[in-house]
């Protein structure tokens, strides 16, 4: 298969809500990334590819949220791809990274990739 991703992923283990037009959908967090995430449904609800969406991931008192596109979705698992992100929420996420990669030298590179539309 050949890898096309940008951005490293984060295992993350965390309780999440997407919010679509049609539902609001209790997720787990599988992985996290600057780009978007991939999450596991709880109970299996029609979402399809290209639906637009918002996803908020619970982190204690803090939240990331994101306003996102269904990139994919296979048996319970659903791809979603970030296409804008507040301030705050890119901070936290930013942090949240930076902690799990160790490398802040990655985790610079791929802000400026996000920065530059890559």
């Amino acid at each position: 298969m050949n890898e096309r991703r940008h951005f490293s992923r984060v295992a993350f283990d965390a309780d999440a809500v997407l919010t679509t037009t049609e539902d609001r959908l209790a997720v787990k967090v599988i992985d996290l990334s600057l780009k978007g995430a991939l999450l596991r449904q709880c109970a299996a609800l029609p979402v399809s590819a290209g639906a637009p969406c918002l996803v908020e991931v619970k982190l204690g008192d803090l939240r990331i949220a994101m306003a996102a596109e269904i990139a994919h979705v296979h048996g319970d698992q659903i791809g979603v791809l970030c296409r804008s992100i507040d301030i705050e929420s890119i901070t936290h996420l930013r942090r949240l990274i930076e902690v799990n990669l160790g490398d802040a030298r990655l985790l610079e590179r791929e802000l400026k990739a996000l920065i530059s539309g890559a």
